[in-house]
């Protein structure tokens, strides 16, 4: 624990009870050791879109799909949130419980390593244009969909040489995210992926930052051993402890950003354009 204990269940008990489906699938997650983000990020979050209220959120790891869906709760109605996700047994359980979200029509799973969904969202995500329902890229470009009708991948070309493997619209015909394209700036991007390979992403997410944006990370201090020198730190960690040190000077020493860490959760860093 980053805050002492008696602190942290203090400020827990503070909080207001949310809605019932996400604290069923939150008691789900826990209970089958799913990493999940904890109560006091919770609270940022919720805090951070009331604030800002963006219109467009992207997330970098969606998990089982907890931080998107009560992330969506919270979004004003024309807003929209993208989730991305690598790990195959996490993409089912995720597609499974966004398809039971309230107002499910603001969401879209990307599916693929994040470092290249990023670079392509980046590059030339502007082009890749959705039908409906979800496809799954393979050698031509096309699958049959869920419904039974085989589509094609409006002006994208052929998809399955990009980072994006497939994407879901969990509200099908009803998704907002239809003919809308992704690359274009958000104005909220909140990052819990590999710790390891953040440095990587950063240069992706700032090229996808709106303006006045606003740029949260999750787990960088690392349970507080961030602090400790690298010989403290048993040997197989050593190379993530460095990284994550190398992320934070950089967020916090680059020309143009303007970020605060702050001992919430596990850590999380808060970044805008200055």
């Amino acid at each position: 624990m980053i805050v002492e204990e008696r602190t942290a269940a203090y400020l827990r008990s503070l909080e207001q009870d949310m809605p019932p489906y996400l604290a069923g699938l939150e008691e789900q997650a826990i209970t089958q050791g799913v990493p999940i983000i904890r109560k006091d990020a919770q609270a940022l979050l919720r805090f951070l879109i009331r604030m800002r209220r963006p219109k467009r959120i992207l997330e970098v790891g969606a998990a089982v799909g907890f931080s998107c869906m009560y992330m969506n709760e919270y979004l004003q109605e024309d807003g929209r949130i993208a989730t991305i996700e690598k790990v195959p047994m996490r993409i089912g359980p995720a597609k499974k419980n966004l398809a039971t979200a309230p107002f499910k029509e603001r969401i879209a799973l990307l599916v693929g390593e994040a470092a290249d969904v990023l670079k392509d969202l980046a590059d030339g995500g502007s082009e890749i244009k959705m039908a409906p329902r979800f496809y799954n890229m393979e050698g031509n470009g096309r699958e049959v969909s869920s419904c039974g009708m085989a589509e094609d991948f409006a002006q994208g070309g052929d998809l399955s040489q990009r980072g994006i493997q497939e994407v879901y619209l969990p509200a099908g015909e009803a998704s907002v995210w239809q003919d809308n394209a992704f690359g274009e700036k958000y104005d909220f991007i909140f990052m819990d992926a590999a710790k390891g390979q953040y440095m990587n992403f950063l240069p992706h997410i700032l090229a996808l930052l709106s303006e006045d944006g606003i740029f949260v990370t999750d787990n960088v201090l690392q349970e507080g051993s961030i602090a400790e020198s690298k010989f403290a730190i048993p040997r197989r960690d050593r190379g993530i402890h460095m990284r994550m040190r190398e992320y934070l000077y950089e967020l916090t020493h680059r020309e143009g950003l303007n970020t605060a860490v702050l001992p919430v959760g596990d850590g999380m860093s808060v970044t805008t354009c200055c």
